[in-house]
């Protein structure tokens, strides 16, 4: 990983060790609480139109980088958790989805197949 992830990942590491919730932060619980922040930030966009949910600002805006930044925050402590490298694991995943996904091919298609 990018020494700035590793940075980060080390700093939330040490602020979950200091308040004794390494014991919680198991790859189960981390991805329960994941799923929680991720459905917390669609909440966000329920009922807005396409064109608004592009359009947030102010304090909505600020409300839905603090739900995206907790899922970023129990990401990065599940990828500690498993010794996985994000970095590595999202270019090997690109790399599988320009396979699956030619350029050439009807692009239409592609974004109804697509599951990153």
């Amino acid at each position: 990983m990018s020494n700035t992830i590793k940075n980060l990942s080390n700093d939330l590491k040490n602020f979950a060790i200091k308040r004794d919730w390494e014991q919680f932060h198991t790859p189960k619980n981390l991805s329960m609480a994941l799923i929680a922040e991720a459905a917390e930030l669609v909440e966000h966009f329920q009922w807005l139109t396409p064109e608004e949910s592009k359009n947030v600002s102010g304090e909505k805006l600020k409300d839905i980088s603090h739900e995206m930044a907790d899922i970023f925050i129990y990401l990065l402590r599940m990828a500690e958790q498993l010794d996985i490298d994000l970095i590595s694991a999202t270019k090997e995943k690109m790399a599988i989805n320009e396979k699956r996904f030619p350029t050439e091919t009807n692009t239409e298609q592609n974004h109804k197949d697509n599951k990153y």
